[in-house]
């Protein structure tokens, strides 16, 4: 019997997310309908565009590109600085309701999962009514909208979930991979990346039925084991499980507070931010990951919110070099306005087993690491509060 596989993909997710929660919040305008990216910094128009809304998209505005250059194209487009600590909400909270349906949903990353139906349904009619369900079900009680892609395994069921957006339900079985899939850009294909792309170019190779039809030698001699995957790909080969105990490699984590009063000095700010930073580090060496990037928010009393990041030369699980870097950031952000929201955020994680330190940090990473780990096993066995830095004691007090 064929398998039946969901894949729930949430539409402009961070976009989506902002606009629920400000609509909640504020009401007015919901920025999912005007030209609007959850971007960087607002204020120096600084970082890449995170997400974007369609109205944007039809600015050329593109996910990824800097934020000046979206800018250049829409003059009076709205932004958005990022809040991962809502996005992990939202995300959570649709997991919740997928679980509803079934125990097997696999969380691929924060914005998409997997779900299998399997001996659940009979039907292509019934699973169709099944996935319109699941989609509405998420609209009305969440806010923001979903497509859900329908297939036989994975790989076929995250391609038909890309297909036109928002707020759809598309198939692609077997016998629709012809007429559906075949005729689309090969850069388009799950795995197939911006290096492979000229590659196969120069091999004639430009639509997705190009590759499958190729002699799957000629594409293993220019392009190893990866060739093989994505020919196999082509054709709608995949066989996977949908492993609902799979470990989730998190984009990212962060540790916010709002502030009971307003705070207006430096010192008071960093402290918070240090006691914000050795609790999300002991969260990112649990997590047994290192972060590459790490980003500071700074939410004044106005509800005007900024941030900053800064990508590090090698990934770090670090509390000094966290801590240091998002001190620094702060001095550079803050204009002396009045706080009442912090938070820390730290993304483009890899996992320790990936890490090579730099030949000149190996000593001085092996003494960090120690001294973390002897602090995160005393705070584990005797409370958070066993032992605390010297320019937090009187707060603690």
């Amino acid at each position: 019997m064929d398998r039946v596989i969901f894949h729930v993909d949430v539409n402009s997710a961070f976009l989506s997310w902002e606009a629920v929660e400000r609509l909640k919040t504020e009401g007015g305008q919901d920025i999912r309908e005007v030209p609007s990216v959850v971007a960087g910094d607002p204020r120096s128009r600084r970082g890449v565009v995170l997400a974007k809304s369609q109205s944007a998209k039809e600015f050329g505005i593109k996910t990824g590109e800097p934020l000046y250059w979206a800018v250049q194209k829409c003059p009076s487009i709205i932004i958005v600085p990022p809040h991962h600590e809502m996005y992990l909400r939202y995300s959570a909270d649709m997991l919740k309701i997928l679980k509803s349906y079934t125990p097997l949903v696999e969380r691929y990353s924060i914005d998409e999962c997997f779900c299998d139906f399997t001996n659940m349904v009979k039907g292509k009619n019934e699973t169709l009514d099944l996935a319109y369900r699941i989609k509405d079900h998420i609209k009305n009680s969440l806010g923001f909208t979903v497509n859900v892609g329908i297939s036989t395994n994975k790989l076929l069921a995250k391609m038909a979930s890309d297909f036109k957006k928002p707020d759809r339900v598309h198939t692609l079985y077997s016998e629709e991979i012809e007429k559906k899939m075949w005729p689309l850009p090969v850069q388009e294909l799950f795995m197939v990346g911006k290096a492979t792309v000229p590659k196969l170019h120069k091999m004639n190779i430009h639509t997705i039925g190009d590759l499958a039809k190729y002699d799957v030698n000629l594409v293993k001699d220019k392009l190893k084991s990866h060739g093989v995957t994505i020919w196999n790909y082509a054709r709608g080969v995949e066989n996977s499980p949908v492993d609902e105990n799979s470990r989730v490699k998190s984009k990212g984590m962060g540790n916010s507070t709002t502030i009971a009063s307003d705070v207006v000095d430096r010192e008071n700010a960093h402290k918070i931010l240090i006691s914000l930073c050795e609790e999300l580090c002991v969260r990112l060496r649990k997590s047994e990951n290192r972060c590459y990037v790490v980003a500071v928010n700074i939410g004044l009393s106005d509800f005007n919110s900024f941030s900053r990041q800064k990508k590090l030369f090698t990934p770090t699980d670090s509390t000094k070099t966290i801590m240091d870097v998002a001190l620094k950031l702060f001095d550079e952000l803050w204009d002396g306005a009045p706080i009442r929201k912090l938070g820390i955020y730290l993304s483009e994680l890899t996992d320790h087993e990936y890490y090579q330190p730099s030949f000149f940090d190996i000593e001085k990473d092996e003494k960090q690491k120690a001294l973390d780990n002897a602090l995160d096993k005393l705070k584990e066995k005797y409370g958070s509060d066993v032992v605390t830095r010297s320019c937090l004691l009187k707060e603690k007090k």
